[in-house]
């Protein structure tokens, strides 16, 4: 296997490799372009058009996908992988890697779209540089560009696997796309209505790619993942690289759609969440529940039917998310 295949090794020893491009047998190219970072190239005469981003780790603790792309990685390497795709493979956050730490100062995947400008520190600079990383990636004209950035939660989930679908003024949701999130295992799909500083809503707004989160189980240490199922998006994976994916229809039978009711904001210490810690993303909340209150009186009380709650998290920063409230929504909402 080439040494460029190591690419989770390399990261998590902090290492750089001697040699920055190497070739397969077949003429595929993989080059180390920064930590964490490898761009890998298919021959020109195989190339069929798609740029592929691949991220994970943004979070250091979510290391079920890290080890997914590692898998990835080593297979191309082997050259048992035969891209058809031009892909960049992103550790998002190697020290928390290191660490086993979620992040070390600030949440990397709340620095995006420009987001870092109003930071300092490592993690600033790492959002700072990813951009440029996937902006770089992304700047070759006529090519059909889809980013992926894999996550696994905090928290348990009553629905285990889902996607959420970042917002883009003008732009209608792709069924396209979604059959191809549940092809890859995907049981729901969020669809975002206001603009965001995640990683996906960066590459998605501003690099014209069609982009995706996937919350893919509940973080754990690296090689305790074996209750996190990720065969079907592995297969998926492999035929997004090799292009041989099937004809798909675009139907979405059985995928659950949700819309974004309202985001809770935490405004001040004063925040509290009237939610059990271990409460599941996608619970369903009564209609007059209060779930939580801040300062000067503020209040959320649920007043949407069949509302369910994901990502809540009482302990984030004040101005930002504590958690949001989704809705059931059908098909004909796409557009």
């Amino acid at each position: 296997m080439l040494a460029l295949g190591k690419l989770l090794e390399l990261t998590l020893a902090g290492r750089e490799p001697a040699e920055k491009t190497q070739l397969t047998v077949e003429g595929v190219r993989l080059r180390w372009l920064a930590e964490g970072a490898l761009e890998v190239q298919p021959p020109e005469a195989h190339d069929n058009g798609t740029d592929l981003l691949l991220s994970a780790g943004i979070h250091g603790n979510e290391t079920a996908p890290i080890e997914l792309l590692d898998e990835l990685i080593h297979a191309i390497a082997r050259a048992d992988l035969k891209p058809r795709a031009r892909i960049l493979f992103l550790f998002g956050n190697p020290e928390a890697m290191r660490r086993g730490e979620r992040y070390v100062e600030q949440d990397v995947n709340r620095l995006f779209n420009g987001r870092h400008r109003q930071s300092s520190g490592n993690e600033a600079l790492r959002a700072c540089e990813l951009e440029d990383l996937a902006a770089s990636f992304f700047s070759i004209p006529d090519r059909y560009r889809l980013h992926y950035d894999l996550h696994t939660a905090i928290r348990g989930s009553k629905i285990e696997q889902f996607a959420l679908y970042p917002w883009k003024e003008g732009r209608q949701h792709s069924r396209r796309e979604l059959a191809r999130l549940q092809r890859a295992g995907m049981q729901a799909v969020l669809l975002q209505n206001t603009a965001s500083i995640v990683f996906s809503a960066y590459t998605c707004d501003k690099l014209g790619a069609q982009s995706f989160t996937l919350e893919l189980g509940k973080a754990r240490p690296f090689g305790q993942n074996q209750q996190v199922n990720l065969s079907t998006l592995k297969s998926s994976l492999v035929q997004l690289i090799e292009g041989t994916e099937p004809v798909s229809d675009d139907q979405l039978d059985g995928l659950q759609l949700f819309s974004v009711a309202r985001e809770i904001i935490k405004r001040s210490d004063a925040f509290r969440l009237h939610l059990r810690d271990d409460i599941e993303n996608f619970t369903e909340l009564n209609k007059g529940y209060l779930l939580a209150e801040d300062q000067a009186d503020s209040r959320w009380v649920i007043e949407e039917e069949g509302a369910r709650i994901i990502f809540p998290n009482p302990k984030v920063k004040n101005g930002l998310r504590a958690g949001i409230l989704i809705v059931p929504v059908t098909d004909e909402h796409l557009g």
